[in-house]
């Protein structure tokens, strides 16, 4: 795909793992499950599920804007929280963020990554096409 644009991240496993923090491809960006890392790569705002989801939301909006849309493209998001017991706090900080953007969203509750993590998210972004 000649088209595709990399954009990389903070997180300390892109190399490991060989991935990037989000992909674009035409007008779609696919932004990687995204877990709240600091700029040191050390879990941000630890045992705070709401900061953490800013966190994180702040980290895909960095990416989605790198590649060359907004939050307000963002169609789809996958949100993934430790335990039940984030839903509240999480589900807040992404009606914050997404309230008025109101993209197709999924949750699940799943074992994350790393025991800090209290939510990771994917996110899709579609961009208007503005050639035609």
């Amino acid at each position: 795909m000649s088209d595709r644009q990399r954009i990389s991240g903070v997180s300390p496993y892109e190399g490991k793992i060989g991935f990037c923090r989000a992909v674009r491809v035409g007008n779609h960006i696919f932004v990687s499950g995204t877990a709240p890392i600091d700029e040191d790569g050390r879990t941000a705002c630890p045992g705070d599920a709401y900061g953490q989801a800013h966190r994180v939301i702040d980290i895909i909006e960095d990416a989605i804007r790198r590649a060359g849309g907004t939050l307000q493209d963002v169609v789809r998001t996958r949100i993934f929280i430790s335990e039940r017991a984030n839903f509240g706090p999480v589900c807040r900080a992404h009606g914050e963020r997404f309230g008025e953007i109101r993209p197709a969203a999924t949750m699940v509750v799943a074992q994350l990554l790393e025991p800090e993590w209290l939510v990771e998210i994917e996110a899709e972004a579609v961009i208007e096409d503005n050639s035609s």
